[in-house]
């Protein structure tokens, strides 16, 4: 995927004497997760067609701490933390952009408690910001599909951003259902506060269940979600509906490509 993309480090950066204008925060997912390198792949086409300069720390790039602080264990999450704020303060970086809002509220608002200050955007907020100052352009052919939209807990009710992927959906001009749980009052997929890895309780319903059966309920062909948990989530419970042949879970930023020829 690097050469293929011409994806730099920041240590490539660095050696170069040049400094790009964004690190891309890849997280863990996005960097282990076979569903959501698809994400991390296209957003970078994103940001090459856009022409934003922008490295990866790659291998030098540890886990932000979030599963750690969530699931109680504070030492590891000041551990990673430390680790990491020295290697971004190392590469003097100011702007971060994440595609994981767990990742990108750990940036923005945990670490400046340790020393790390940086500006910090989730990706929906940049490709929305692209889209509106003719960076980006989409060639939008969605036409009569049906779209939902799940708001993610850590980009939305943790940080109030609610416009920017609802705005990226509006420029792909597709048929938007909105579900009856939304914005603030909308329900987790089931993933956050370290719930990823935990067992689930006997006799407890899933949420990412109940929360696909809402989905399913607005008659949407398109999930569209922000967050590569949700994307887990929302995908293991349209598999568990028997839906997965007739409804598909996309990231905005897959949409975004999808609509393009690049």
């Amino acid at each position: 995927m690097e050469h293929q993309l011409q994806i730099r480090t920041l240590a490539d950066w660095a050696a170069s004497g040049e400094r790009p204008e964004f690190l891309f925060w890849v997280g863990c997912a996005g960097s282990f997760d076979d569903r959501a390198q698809k994400v991390t792949i296209d957003f970078c086409k994103i940001l090459h067609h856009a022409g934003i300069t922008f490295g990866i720390l790659g291998n030098e790039e540890a886990c932000t701490g979030d599963p750690a602080r969530r699931a109680g264990n504070e030492f590891v999450f000041q551990m990673l933390a430390i680790q990491n704020i020295q290697t971004l303060n190392g590469y003097e970086v100011t702007k971060i952009v994440a595609t994981c809002p767990h990742c990108f509220n750990t940036l923005k608002n945990e670490y400046p408690e340790l020393g790390g200050h940086y500006e910090v955007w989730h990706h929906t907020q940049l490709i929305n910001h692209l889209l509106h100052s003719g960076a980006l352009e989409v060639d939008a052919n969605q036409g009569n599909e049906t779209i939902t939209y799940h708001d993610s807990c850590y980009l939305g009710r943790i940080n109030g951003e609610y416009d920017s992927p609802r705005n990226i959906l509006e420029q792909l001009k597709g048929n938007v259902v909105e579900m009856n749980r939304i914005k603030a009052n909308g329900l987790c997929c089931g993933a956050g506060g370290g719930q990823m890895w935990k067992e689930d309780e006997p006799g407890d319903r899933r949420i990412n269940v109940e929360r696909a059966e809402e989905a399913l309920q607005t008659g949407a062909r398109t999930i569209a979600v922000n967050c590569p948990f949700c994307l887990t989530m929302m995908s293991d419970g349209v598999k568990a509906k028997d839906q997965q042949d007739n409804v598909m879970v996309y990231d905005l930023a897959e949409l975004i490509v999808r609509n393009n020829k690049w």
